[in-house]
């Protein structure tokens, strides 16, 4: 699988994220911190990561900054984007599994290296849910986005 990664700051567990993707065997694309010459700001870095996947070039992404919050809330800007922020495993599982989300998003400041292995595991052992009321739900996300696309008239 391609991930695609941001962070806003070049911190150890930003370093050990990219590192456990790759020994589970996914190709990473870097923004922010974690790549030399790209902007580092939350916001610019984390838009980048997801709109690698609202086009294609990723599969899913994961996004940090040091509460994650604003990292969830730029990439969620994205059509097409569902980030959810996830401080544990079982945040990540019914993120992944009721809200089909394809950006994870993390807080640097809380989260540990054994934590970010718990997060990873749930996250990629969860599949979405095919019981037809998420289903529903992760649809009526959709056709919000493709309001707010229908709504734009000048460049974004």
């Amino acid at each position: 699988m391609r991930i695609s990664v941001s962070s806003d700051m070049d911190e150890p567990v930003a370093r050990a994220l990219v590192a456990r993707l790759r020994e589970r065997g996914h190709e990473v694309i870097t923004h922010g911190a974690l790549r030399p010459g790209a902007d580092p700001q939350w916001a610019a870095c984390s838009q980048a990561a997801a709109q690698d996947v609202a086009d294609g070039r990723a599969d899913q992404a994961v996004v940090c900054c040091w509460t994650g919050t604003g990292a969830s809330i730029a990439a969620n800007k994205v059509p097409g984007i569902r980030a959810a922020l996830c401080t544990d495993a079982y945040t990540a599982d019914g993120a992944r599994r009721w809200n089909d989300a394809n950006v994870l998003a993390l807080g640097l400041r809380l989260t540990s290296e054994p934590l970010l292995t718990e997060i990873l595991d749930a996250w990629f052992a969860a599949e979405p849910s095919q019981d037809s009321d998420d289903r529903e739900n992760v649809a009526r996300i959709a056709r919000m986005d493709a309001r707010r696309d229908a709504g734009r008239t000048g460049p974004s």
